[in-house]
């Protein structure tokens, strides 16, 4: 890979990854409009890895907090509202898990056409428009419960589809179950990380077997360069979120869709 493919791609993972904007559906963008080869099982799995550590470090706290929480829980056996909450999170995250294994090779090989990207980004888009103007947001992290997180899981499956956005999908649901908007946010981005984690896994598998020549310089790179990129995105979309609130996002993905249509 070039260098400044190497750059450009490792920007748009790290910007998107965490943005209800869809990363797959930017990712497959410079294959289609710039004809860029495919970045290869090594650098996608190197992004996805960056993107990992991202996450985990700017909620490092709320996970050590979490797991602590668990394990007193399971020596005490009596729960606190921290255990019962990083309990349901891990519910949730269980899904896409299953359904990620079992048909990853199909929606690879029949959900990465450039018109399914278009649907997909211009329908999650306008779905999270009515989430956001029709929930409640009353709701705070910690009252996430049983059917919430049973929920809020199923629909991260659908975020398997190019353009839906992983993130987009489940804010929109927690939206819809209630949550406020940070609130929403930080379910979807904790639950990101059991997600991210089995996802690079598959891939690090898939690589190796594939035996597939590795160019670490590039993978260093594109790892570091979207890990600092999420980070970013995560600390800045927090901070900002209850405030412009989601208008904006929806109105990149509809324009988008627009631009793509024309090109096409």
């Amino acid at each position: 890979m070039e260098f400044l493919q190497t750059i450009t791609l490792a920007l748009i993972q790290g910007i998107t990854e965490f943005l209800p904007i869809s990363s797959s559906a930017h990712l497959l963008l410079p294959y289609h409009v710039l004809g860029w080869a495919d970045q290869g099982l090594a650098f996608d799995t190197a992004m996805h890895l960056g993107s990992l550590v991202a996450v985990i470090t700017y909620f490092r706290q709320n996970i050590c907090q979490l797991i602590k929480a668990l394990f007193t829980a399971l020596k005490q056996r009596e729960h606190t509202d921290d255990s019962r909450f990083a309990c349901y999170l891990l519910i949730a995250s269980l899904p896409v898990l299953f359904v990620g294994f079992f048909g990853r090779y199909w929606i690879e090989a029949n959900l990465r056409a450039l018109s399914v990207i278009i649907a997909s980004t211009a329908l999650f888009a306008l779905v999270l428009l009515a989430a956001d103007l029709m929930g409640r947001r009353s709701r705070v992290q910690q009252d996430l419960d049983l059917p919430s997180a049973l929920l809020i899981g199923i629909s991260q499956c659908i975020a398997l589809i190019p353009g839906a956005s992983r993130s987009g999908v489940t804010m929109t649901m927690a939206l819809l179950l209630g949550f406020t908007r940070e609130a929403a946010s930080r379910i979807s981005f904790l639950i990101a990380i059991p997600a991210i984690a089995g996802a690079s896994f598959l891939k690090t598998i898939d690589l190796i077997s594939s035996g597939t020549t590795v160019n670490w310089t590039s993978m260093a790179l594109g790892g570091i360069i979207a890990g600092i990129a999420a980070f970013a995105c995560i600390k800045l979309f927090l901070d900002l979120i209850d405030r412009v609130g989601f208008l904006p996002f929806i109105l990149y993905r509809l324009c988008l869709c627009a631009a793509l249509f024309l090109m096409i």
